[in-house]
């Protein structure tokens, strides 16, 4: 069934919305990592919503899964696809308002700042 959306803001935030998948497409713009990596870069995410979120990005093109190894235990790895990459500027002008935003609001903090994902942005 073909998707409909009002706008491209709604399109844009049908694939890329929510709490995990923009902090998971900003770790996975700084190289390729395993599930444990993105479990300890964002330790509060459960294993099943991971799962999930991996798996619709995958779905949305965003993001590809490379299985290594021909008998278990596979080493599985997780990459942004050129698609996921044009996402980089996005990403990046979210944290950037986001580190002003809590830099204005006495009770809010930004604890790590966009730096990290900045690589986003020279793989385009």
């Amino acid at each position: 069934m073909k998707k409909s959306y009002d706008n491209g803001v709604e399109a844009t935030l049908g694939v890329i919305g929510g709490k995990w998948k923009p902090q998971l497409l900003c770790h996975l713009g700084n190289q390729p990592q395993r599930t444990c990596d993105l479990r300890r870069e964002l330790p509060a995410i459960s294993q099943k919503v991971l799962t999930q979120q991996l798996r619709e990005l995958e779905h949305d093109g965003i993001i590809v899964r490379h299985v290594l190894g021909d008998r278990a235990p596979f080493k599985v790895t997780y990459a942004l696809t050129d698609l996921g990459r044009s996402l980089g500027q996005i990403l990046v002008q979210m944290s950037v308002w986001g580190e002003r935003r809590a830099s204005e609001v006495p009770d809010m903090e930004v604890t790590h700042d966009h730096s990290g994902f900045t690589h986003i942005l020279t793989t385009n």
